[in-house]
């Protein structure tokens, strides 16, 4: 335990004592302003860093568990031990909360890891590349920079678990190459998470939440809201609420706001360009080459199958989907691969329930966006498309650990355990089934009968008392 405590009191240093150098990093890779930067980044790992030191203790505790009336008097628990080496693969849209925060969680299940860090956040991943030898036991802690093929030749070598963030097509490759030596892999990925918006809605209120999550990070975030889903009533006050909301956050002219990132590199601008060119935006949408620039854009009126529909946007782009009522909603999500988010704005309760009920998504988000991220108590993670595996607080110690099943019995009493030998005898099957079966739990005093029978079975058996049976 001393060893994991130091290096998560390491890292935290690490974190602490150049937070500068980070938000400098962030900046010139992101355009992040310190704001984002400490919120999302730096004070989100720190957070998770001193949250496993906390807990530290009761997460590496052996974990009792239920037992059966043949079980009573064994010893029966679960042993938290290290997976070994694990790889840790971050992308570049969150360059240090999406690196350290598994981290914490390898760190804490007391694995030896190699980080891997994105090559398109150069500034951040030189830092990190720097820092971590200054901090960090170099014996069990490594960084391996570099690219694509960097990346290819870390997926040949043989690991205990590999943690990947990124996209889906990139999940998969990695999932093919961890099944060449049966490497376990939890992946993070993304998709198009979907916001559904109720015509009872405060739409000023909800209208700023959407543009926030939207906008942090310029719509670079996998748990960004990627489409917007209203009824056609209430379609234009929205956009216009919107509309209102991005001139609050970053001013008439979104190209001269600190607060406003820019897209991450040229061939993502690109991309984001040829979209734009497809559908026009029916507000903003404005592009500056230079800067690597696009302006907040909404587009309203948009279809299932239109191009802003066919992928993940990951960019200042948001379509408004008007759709005839909640069922459609839910038609449309349901049709689509399972999102890492689903967004839900409503005053009622019961069409929360449904949705709830009749969709699947890694997670849910009611009335807000992103938030529900940051709190560490709720394991994050895809289902299906949008990954496999979670973490954040006690799930990243998990993933990160092998939990042994361990059965501690005594050499007593074996005059009971002898009723399982051969030969087998009808006899002995009967005491075992009777002793074995399980019935339906029973409330009040009948809930301790079973205890009651299994004393008057074992002093039985001690008498060896055949004739009862």
């Amino acid at each position: 335990m001393e060893w994991r405590r130091q290096q998560l009191r390491a890292l935290l240093a690490l974190m602490e004592e150049n937070k500068d150098l980070f938000i400098e990093a962030l900046r010139n890779d992101l355009y992040k302003h310190p704001f984002e930067s400490l919120m999302m980044e730096i004070d989100f790992v720190c957070n998770e860093i001193i949250s496993a030191l906390n807990n530290l203790a009761s997460w590496m505790a052996p974990e009792k568990v239920n037992k059966g009336l043949v079980n009573l008097a064994d010893d029966c628990f679960i042993k938290k031990e290290p997976l070994g080496v694990v790889l840790i693969i971050s992308p570049w849209n969150y360059p240090v909360q999406l690196l350290f925060s598994p981290m914490v969680g390898a760190l804490a299940a007391g694995n030896c890891i190699v980080l891997k860090p994105s090559d398109l956040a150069p500034n951040t991943s030189e830092l990190i590349e720097t820092l971590i030898p200054k901090y960090m036991d170099s014996e069990c802690i490594r960084v391996y920079p570099g690219g694509t093929e960097e990346a290819s030749e870390l997926l040949e070598q043989r690991f205990d678990h590999i943690f990947f963030t990124g996209n889906p097509n990139n999940g998969r490759a990695v999932m093919a190459a961890a099944a060449a030596n049966l490497t376990p892999v939890t992946l993070e990925l993304g998709g198009k998470c979907p916001v559904y918006v109720d015509s009872n809605c405060n739409l000023e209120v909800v209208a700023q939440r959407i543009i926030w999550g939207k906008l942090l990070n310029a719509g670079q975030s996998c748990v960004a809201p990627d489409y917007v889903m209203c009824g056609y009533d209430i379609q234009e006050h929205l956009f216009e609420k919107m509309k209102i909301a991005v001139q609050k956050f970053y001013g008439d002219r979104t190209g001269d706001s600190e607060c406003y990132g820019r897209i991450v590199n040229d061939q993502h601008h690109q991309r984001l360009k040829s979209l734009l060119s497809r559908q026009k935006a029916t507000y903003g949408g404005l592009i500056d080459d230079s800067q690597r620039m696009i302006s907040p854009a909404i587009v309203i009126d948009v279809k299932p199958g239109d191009p802003l529909m066919e992928e993940e946007i990951f960019g200042p782009i948001l379509p408004l989907v008007p759709v005839n009522g909640p069922e459609e909603a839910v038609e449309i999500i349901n049709n689509r691969e399972k999102p890492l988010t689903l967004y839900i704005f409503s005053h009622n309760k019961r069409l929360v329930q449904h949705f709830l009920s009749e969709t699947s998504s890694g997670g849910v988000c009611i009335n807000d966006t992103m938030t529900h991220v940051a709190l560490e108590s709720l394991p994050f993670g895809g289902v299906g498309e949008s990954g496999m595996g979670h973490y954040h607080g006690k799930f990243s110690f998990d993933t990160f650990s092998h939990h042994r099943s361990v059965m501690w019995k005594s050499l007593a009493l074996e005059s009971v355990n002898s009723i399982r030998y051969p030969p087998y005898t009808e006899k002995n099957l009967r005491k075992l089934q009777w002793l074995m079966k399980k019935t339906l739990k029973r409330g009040g005093v009948l809930s301790f009968l079973p205890f009651i029978i299994l004393g008057v079975f074992l002093l039985i058996c001690s008498l060896d008392a055949d004739s009862y049976f």
